[in-house]
């Protein structure tokens, strides 16, 4: 099982229109997009990106089970 789910981040997106193009264009890379997609780790400064560029707070981005 796993313990981080970034289900919150794909609601939050399409609820601000952003798309995963735009959070390539403002500096989140390929590998962090697919580890965001398969549940990986990410940082601290990555989450912090994400959410400025997305205009949220990281529990628009992440949830712990």
């Amino acid at each position: 099982m796993e313990i981080v789910d970034y289900g919150p981040l794909w609601e939050t997106m399409r609820r601000n229109d952003v798309t995963q193009y735009q959070l390539l264009q403002s500096g989140i890379d390929n590998h962090t997009l697919d580890s965001l997609k398969k549940g990986g780790n990410i940082t601290m400064l990555t989450l912090e990106k994400l959410c400025k560029i997305i205009g949220c707070t990281p529990n628009d981005v992440v949830s712990f089970k």
